[in-house]
């Protein structure tokens, strides 16, 4: 029979990897589900920053997971990584999926150099992300998060680093750097607040339905800039030093994507001499984020625990993506 090894984790548990995967189990595979165990759940989160930042080679699995890999001709992961070791003992392995969107815990090209196909659940944090984008887009400029903690402080604050009246999201310019699947539906989203959206992406021609413009007329127009573009070696630091120069000292940015699309020494120098009005990140160059990080100590950030993709609806449906793809390869 054939085989295929799935590696559950605390976010995606075996109960979940054997519902969302049954599909190949009606195809005629075997599913052997092994759980790549931690503690808890910052524990697993631990291991993943690590495999972000350094790659599938910085964690290495238990030897009672890497036993009998010769017998699959499928591995499924989420957070697990897969080495060159495990592929290389993987001799009959001809399809490797990822439940995640990056592929960072993975040796990819290896594997592809190998012959074995490998699939990535693209789109499976679309939803969370961007709504979580736009909750820190209204909790920002209406200065949700610093009122809650400023009462919880005994203190009843009216004014806030965009003054006493700020600009509804109806009102404001919203420029979203970066046009894939997550910042289109950001600005799905944003269309029943009746905002004006300006997009600059250099990949894109022709977005229908959004004014396009070039990167410096985005930075000097908009009330609120979120960054949703991919990282690469060109987009590491789109937001620099003079980017910050461009912008309206009113403005906020929002960064649910990747740190180093932006750069953190050049946001923290913004915020500090009040080049922009504020901001709000959920990833960081360093995490878990240092606590004597600069951010800590400024009062015109908001600032949250690398959590916007992280819903239950996010993980639960990763299988019923990924395994379409896969059964659609094996029947071809």
């Amino acid at each position: 029979m054939k085989k295929c090894l799935i590696y559950a984790d605390l976010f995606i548990t075996a109960e979940m990897m054997k519902e969302g995967f049954k599909p190949l189990e009606d195809c005629g595979y075997e599913l052997d589900i092994k759980k790549w165990y931690h503690d808890s759940l910052e524990d697993l989160q631990d291991d993943n920053i690590i495999l972000e930042h350094k790659g599938s080679e910085a964690v290495d699995l238990p030897a009672n997971l890497k036993e009998n890999l010769e017998d699959y001709e499928i591995i499924i992961t989420q957070f697990a990584p897969i080495g060159k070791e495990i592929i290389d003992k993987a001799k009959n392995l001809k399809i490797l999926g990822v439940l995640r969107a990056g592929t960072e815990n993975i040796c990819k090209e290896y594997a592809e150099s190998k012959g074995i196909r490998v699939f990535n659940t693209m789109g499976r944090s679309n939803i969370s992300v961007s709504e979580y984008t736009v909750g820190m887009m209204i909790a920002e400029s209406r200065n949700i998060s610093r009122s809650n903690y400023s009462l919880k402080n005994g203190f009843w604050r009216k004014e806030y680093p965009n003054g006493v009246l700020p600009l509804s999201i109806r009102s404001s310019v919203i420029g979203l750097i970066g046009f894939g699947s997550i910042g289109r539906q950001v600005a799905n989203l944003l269309k029943s607040f009746g905002s004006k959206i300006i997009v600059y992406d250099k990949y894109l021609d022709n977005i229908e339905g959004y004014e396009q413009v070039s990167k410096d007329e985005l930075l000097r127009r908009a009330d609120i800039i979120s960054m949703h573009a991919r990282l690469t070696a060109e987009t590491k630091n789109l937001l620099d030093y003079e980017d910050f120069d461009k912008m309206k000292k009113s403005a906020i940015v929002i960064n649910t994507a990747r740190s180093g699309l932006i750069n953190e020494k050049a946001l923290v120098d913004a915020l500090k001499n009040k080049k922009i009005s504020s901001a709000a990140v959920d990833v960081y160059d360093v995490e878990p984020l240092p606590k004597d990080h600069p951010y800590m100590s400024l009062d015109n950030i908001t600032i949250t625990s690398h959590i916007a993709g992280s819903t239950l609806d996010n993980f639960k449906n990763s299988p019923d993506i990924l395994v379409k793809d896969i059964l659609k390869e094996i029947n071809e």
